[in-house]
């Protein structure tokens, strides 16, 4: 089989040191943290596992999985800061502990394993269950709970916006092992609704680059809506010939957002403008096969000193979809995914789990 490669862009020998570079921060326990010595977070942790599997490094991907599956809680969160063995921050954010519904998908689309989908089913089922019981009444989702388990009922849009395609992989995976979920569909429908048509009641966070993107990489705005946000802001944060910034007024470049951002593009059918953000950031790719996390001007200079394990899953994961190279790559596009429900259907669907009553 041949090797993952974005022609003109990366090589499947760039590639695959990239993922080494992931390979080379993760624990003998499996977790993957930001970087060697730093601590690890729910997402990243997945997202780096998923970056792994597409370049072929299976094995070390369910490592990565069976460390999720070990250490979730009762409950069925993730602390959101853990370095080595010793949690360092005890407070949970929804949509690090929802995104495992998305690895587990993935690699289910790369593997067709279902024995891997058997023991990850209650894992994921535990994880989807928390964050759906913390949907606020407006559909969004309350971005976190501290350690004394006080839930913070503000929602964040770019969080809220990546549950949306947390909420259809655990669908997907719900009905891949015959355990319907029909409460799943409600809270998608109305998470979608809250996104889509309602930004304002999220926290505002409208000079960070990912609330721009991430309603459209979510799969919450789509077509002309989706090419009219992006278009909207394009000036703002895209830096010809450089990437995008992570936040608006800051002359901070992120290889990260921009590949995020070169998904969305890809998600809107705009392939060209996707391929030519990821090889603008090839600047900041190191000789490791790592990308270093950002690049500040006019200083032009990498800041911070680090190469972080989720811009290079980052990178890969554009790469993959952009290149339409694994049976995975279509993920982020919606391949494969169940719809959220219209807003009709929402509405039957409610009554007819509430006997009548709305």
């Amino acid at each position: 089989m041949r090797a993952l490669e974005l022609p003109g862009v990366l090589s499947s020998q760039d590639l695959r040191a990239t993922a080494r570079h992931i390979a080379s921060l993760q624990q003998h326990d499996g977790l993957i943290p930001w970087m060697d010595g730093h601590y690890a977070d729910p997402w990243n942790h997945v997202e780096g596992a998923m970056a792994m599997a597409v370049c072929g490094l299976t094995a070390e991907a369910e490592r990565a999985f069976e460390w999720s599956r070990r250490n979730q809680a009762a409950d069925g969160s993730w602390p959101m800061e853990t370095v080595g063995t010793e949690v360092t921050e005890a407070s949970i954010d929804t949509n690090q502990v929802a995104y495992i519904a998305v690895g587990v998908w993935h690699h289910w689309l790369l593997t067709r394993d279902r024995g891997f989908v058997r023991r990850m089913w209650p894992v994921v089922r535990r994880a989807i269950e928390l964050v759906v019981d913390m949907q606020l009444p407006s559909g969004a989702i309350a971005w976190s709970r501290d350690a004394e388990g006080v839930v913070n009922e503000g929602a964040l849009l770019t969080g809220s916006s990546s549950v949306v395609t947390s909420l259809r992989c655990a669908m997907a995976l719900a009905d891949l092992v015959d355990d319907p979920q029909p409460d799943w569909e409600l809270a998608a429908a109305r998470l979608v609704h809250a996104v889509a048509l309602h930004p304002e009641g999220f926290i505002d966070k409208s000079n960070f680059s990912m609330d721009w993107y991430y309603p459209v990489l979510g799969g919450a705005v789509t077509g002309a809506a989706g090419r009219e946000l992006i278009d909207s802001r394009w000036d703002e944060f895209v830096v010809a010939g450089r990437g995008c910034r992570c936040v608006a007024d800051r002359p901070w470049l992120t290889a990260a957002e921009t590949c995020e951002l070169a998904m969305a593009l890809d998600a809107l059918g705009d392939r060209e403008r996707a391929v030519q953000l990821v090889r603008d950031i090839q600047y900041q790719r190191a000789e490791s096969g790592g990308y270093w996390t950002g690049w500040v001007f006019p200083e032009e200079q990498f800041w911070p000193g680090e190469q972080s394990s989720w811009t290079a899953a980052a990178v890969i994961l554009a790469a993959d979809a952009l290149a339409n190279y694994s049976a995975a790559s279509g993920l982020f596009r919606g391949e494969g995914l169940p719809a959220p429900l219209a807003t009709d259907e929402c509405d039957r669907h409610c009554l007819a789990l509430t006997g009548g009553k709305k």
